[in-house]
């Protein structure tokens, strides 16, 4: 069993934890989409634009089980997004029931010019520590969260940890085995990346 010492340790790192997500999610993500946005869109919906313009196919069974919601809290925030022309739905062909969703023009420009703005603030951050020092901070967040989420028994399942921040190569979902849905679905693009990986891939 861990001493006291070591307990105390663990609680300092998760509180460490806890205050770079709370940094990150407020005073960058949301603060940038309240700039970008407005009053127009909700993180969650941001979410589920980056989900459909990395992807193809979409199900609302997936954008559920993507935003972490029910299908009916699901297919409001589609509607939503079409009603305010973010978003385009049409029907599949071989099956009615299915859903193919697409970003329209409005909707790739609000997503493009939010990612760019983050982009931009969080470089300014990130350009000042080593490229070492990240892959060595990315290396063991990655294998502290393989070990926290091999633990709840569902290792077969999709895993969605990553939000909008996909990457190629997830060393998480190499070491849990489980099945990424962006890889799964991802669209006819190419590599799917983000602008500060692009970023730091070429500072290595």
């Amino acid at each position: 069993m861990a001493s006291g010492e070591d307990t105390q340790l663990v609680h300092e790192f998760l509180g460490s934890a806890h205050i770079f997500y709370s940094a990150l999610n407020e005073a960058v993500e949301k603060r940038l989409l309240r700039q970008v946005a407005g009053s127009q869109l909700t993180f969650s919906q941001l979410k589920l634009l980056r989900l459909v313009d990395l992807t193809t196919g979409q199900s609302i069974s997936d954008v559920a089980a993507f935003l972490g919601v029910s299908n009916a809290a699901a297919s409001k925030a589609v509607d939503r997004l079409v009603r305010r022309k973010l978003l385009s739905r049409a029907e599949g062909k071989s099956d009615r029931r299915a859903t193919h969703l697409s970003l329209t023009p409005p909707g790739r420009r609000l997503l493009a010019a939010y990612e760019e703005a983050r982009d931009r603030e969080l470089s300014q951050v990130f350009d000042k520590l080593p490229r070492e020092d990240l892959r060595l901070a990315a290396r063991l967040l990655d294998q502290l969260s393989a070990g926290i989420l091999e633990r709840d028994g569902h290792q077969s399942e999709h895993c969605f940890q990553c939000g909008i921040y996909f990457r190629e190569n997830c060393r998480v979902r190499q070491l849990l085995n489980r099945n990424c849905f962006y890889i799964q679905h991802r669209s006819e693009k190419g590599k799917l990346s983000t602008g500060v990986a692009r970023g730091a891939a070429k500072g290595r």
